[in-house]
């Protein structure tokens, strides 16, 4: 989908690569995938769950690099820490955060400390030791955000963005993704319905609901991906198609019963990911899209016409991205082939 060219195996040829939230869904994906595909000196996991380190450690897969990987045990939220952490570190992807939505509103600043405070502790970090590029993982709640947890990534990734505008004479550059739904994630709607399918109910808050959908790996190839193309500023947001819910509960269990349970607190209809007002400041590629960052930070042309293999355009007046209004649909078929796939 995003192919990574060769040109980024001689960029992280020898290089060490730090990974904030690394023992997580993304972080653990992300770093089989490089070691599979590139010759790292080495990598760093940072996160603050012991087990998931252990067991990390211990597993089939990366016990076989336990001599190229260190496992630092250490919280966003630790300016002092992370600084220890990144001596020597090239690459930084940044996708620790506090994910869920009613914890975030529960404990708000518990939210805030994590993804705002703890989001200028990695940008400090990485400026006082000598980073080259970071990659700070965003969400579709980010866009219009109506919950606690979307203002926060909100927050954090105009923090990251800004960051290209105080790094003096640091030869570093700050980029952001943003991406929906991962398919088959903790918490996601597909383990849901896969579990309730067993009682012959499946459970649907609105049945116009709509949602963008992307692999775990396809996550994890377009962050690398945009490590080679990044100019510092941009926030990244892959093309993808959408589902309607409706069509997963069909592809999942097309004999249940549909129970209509109404709209959660802080939940959307559809997934935004560009609105109406961001895309006045956008650029469409063959591939995926770019928020422009709002100071100028390089010339605009020079990078619509020559930081993609194809030209991009500028979004016209009126477009959002939208999964209700979005162009690419899954079918029920194509939703069974990818549930088989997770």
């Amino acid at each position: 989908m995003w192919a990574v060219k060769f040109k980024i195996k001689r960029m992280f040829s020898n290089e060490t690569i730090l990974v904030t939230g690394g023992t997580g869904s993304f972080g653990k994906k992300f770093i089989a995938t490089i070691f599979e595909k590139y010759n790292l000196a080495k990598v760093i996991v940072y996160s603050r769950d012991e087990l998931k380190q252990f067991e990390m450690q211990e597993s089939e897969f990366f016990s076989k690099y336990n001599n190229k990987i260190r496992y630092f045990i250490g919280d966003v939220r630790d300016l002092q820490r992370l600084e220890r952490a990144m001596e020597g570190v090239n690459y930084v992807v940044h996708s620790a955060a506090l994910k869920q939505v009613p914890a975030a509103e529960y404990n708000p600043f518990e939210a805030i400390k994590t993804n705002v405070l703890g989001g200028q502790n990695v940008i400090d970090a990485c400026l006082k030791m000598g980073v080259k590029k970071v990659i700070a993982l965003s969400t579709d709640k980010a866009a219009a955000p109506i919950n606690l947890y979307g203002a926060t990534k909100l927050a954090s990734d105009k923090l990251f963005v800004a960051a290209n505008n105080f790094k003096g004479k640091h030869d570093i550059k700050f980029s952001v993704v943003r991406y929906g739904n991962v398919m088959g994630s903790r918490g996601s709607v597909i383990p849901y319905f896969l579990k309730k399918k067993e009682n012959g109910i499946i459970p649907i808050t609105d049945e116009r609901m709509t949602r963008f959908n992307i692999t775990l790996q396809q996550g994890v190839d377009f962050v690398i991906s945009c490590f080679e193309k990044m100019w510092g500023g941009e926030l990244f947001v892959p093309r993808i198609p959408s589902y309607r819910i409706t069509d997963v509960a069909k592809a999942i269990a097309p004999d249940a019963k549909i129970e209509i349970i109404g709209i959660r607190p802080g939940e959307k209809l559809h997934e935004e990911m560009i609105t109406e007002t961001d895309s006045l400041n956008s650029v469409e590629f063959e591939k995926y899209f770019v928020i422009l960052p709002s100071v100028k930070l390089w010339d605009i042309e020079q990078f619509r016409k020559e930081s993609s293999e194809k030209e991009g355009k500028f979004c016209e007046f009126g477009f959002k991205y939208n999964s209700g209004t979005n162009k690419e649909w899954l079918s029920v078929e194509q939703i069974k082939e990818l549930i088989k796939t997770m």
